[in-house]
């Protein structure tokens, strides 16, 4: 997923090599269901496809992943190289949290005392 830029000051100045030593270790393929990183894949009768080109289908981008959400640990035991899918479902709570986290932080009670 696209670093926030309110968090880009929290991932190490080598960021780049680790998403890489991370990439390869995974052998540009999702460590949680396998798909190959830059592919499509399609709905077909039988299930996915994978429609290596084309236009067609949906196209694939693995990104590395935080297991904790802590962007400080780069601890290779803390990280997984994941397709949109997997990384969307794992951090799913942790997003909407996020998101609710910030909505409320930035507009005021509908209902309550006006803001001083």
């Amino acid at each position: 997923m696209p670093i926030r830029p309110e968090e880009r000051s929290r991932y190490p100045k080598d960021w780049p090599d680790i998403r890489a030593r991370i990439r390869a270790r995974a052998g540009d393929k999702c460590e949680l269901c396998g798909v190959p990183n830059h592919c499509r894949i399609q709905r077909t009768a039988k299930g996915w496809d994978y429609a290596l080109s084309g236009e067609d289908g949906v196209y694939i981008v693995c990104t590395v992943m935080h297991l904790d959400h802590i962007p400080e640990n780069c601890a290779d035991d803390n990280l997984r190289f994941a397709c949109q899918k997997c990384h969307n479902g794992y951090d799913a709570k942790h997003r909407a949290a996020g998101i609710r986290e910030r909505r409320e932080s930035e507009t005021p009670p509908l209902f309550g005392p006006p803001p001083a």
